[in-house]
């Protein structure tokens, strides 16, 4: 049985994945006018400059020194590795292709989580996380050019790959410290490079580029990046890594349903079918023992 923390855990999992799922629709929307180069570096500019604001208001002391190389690690991963990788697919994948191709985060973020926080599954557990892995993977190459993966499709395996990473050490570093200062830092961290980079890759005709651009650049730096990962960070170190990790299943079929309205991309009732067997691993995978 799980307990009322677990429970909570997995519910502000739910809140982070909903909102991380409206990044690949938006990015989709910014990169059509904007450099993906200046777009990850923009939105860590704006994340850093809400970070510190934060941290000031708050009157938080600098982390302790063994924190450090985890922070650097974390802003390398999911403030710039995972934001450049999407946004450099964005340009040659659909938002709701590149959403399922997402899906297998959650089996990465799994094996970053038995790899660098010492967590281990059952095998059931990894049964259902395969199970739910095989479905979107089975999805992203039914939609794909000539049923195999785009070009796109690799690069974004990269972003999964930092992604992972990123929120293992996050989740690991939410032992020991609350989750809004983990990201806090991390993007505060990476302020000084996003602004220069901000500043040199500024676009030379800003007048032309739409205002749902500069809309979607907020959205992903904003939230994507930054108010999202209050939910995120502090569900990872109540409920698990892994097991909040498979939230992450669900994630793809949110993006589909926000890319069908927000791009007007075609959903058909396959994609809805696809889900529902998402959603029923991710029940069985809750059910789960994970030792920590």
């Amino acid at each position: 049985m799980m307990s009322p923390r677990d429970k909570l855990g997995l519910m502000l999992g739910v809140i982070g994945v909903t909102i991380f799922a409206g990044s690949l629709p938006a990015t989709r929307i910014a990169v059509a006018t904007l450099d993906p180069w200046f777009l990850t570096a923009a939105r860590a500019a704006i994340a850093g400059i809400a970070s510190v604001i934060v941290l000031v208001v708050l009157r938080r002391p600098l982390p302790p020194r063994d924190t450090w190389l985890p922070l650097v690690v974390i802003a390398f991963a999911i403030v710039f590795g995972f934001p450049i990788f999407s946004a450099i697919a964005m340009v040659t994948v659909p938002a709701a292709h590149g959403a399922v191709v997402i899906g297998i985060l959650p089996l990465a973020t799994s094996a970053a989580a038995v790899l660098l926080a010492g967590e281990r599954p059952s095998t059931g557990f990894w049964m259902a996380g395969a199970a739910g892995t095989a479905i979107v993977v089975l999805f992203a190459f039914r939609h794909g050019a000539g049923g195999a993966m785009a070009v796109g499709d690799l690069v974004l395996l990269a972003a999964i790959g930092s992604a992972a990473v990123g929120y293992t050490l996050s989740g690991r570093l939410t032992r020991t410290m609350p989750g809004w200062e983990v990201i806090s830092w991390a993007c505060a961290i990476s302020l000084p490079v996003a602004a220069v980079a901000t500043w040199a890759l500024w676009p030379a005709n800003i007048a032309a580029v739409p205002n749902e651009a500069w809309g979607s650049l907020a959205f992903v730096g904003l939230f994507s990046q930054f108010i999202a990962f209050f939910a995120w960070n502090a569900g990872l170190a109540m409920g698990g890594i892994a097991r909040v990790g498979q939230v992450q299943l669900l994630q793809p079929f949110i993006s589909v349903a926000l890319a069908s309205v927000v791009n007007n991309e075609a959903i058909g009732a396959e994609t809805i079918l696809f889900a529902a067997a998402v959603v029923a691993t991710v029940m069985i995978g809750r059910r789960m023992p994970i030792r920590r």
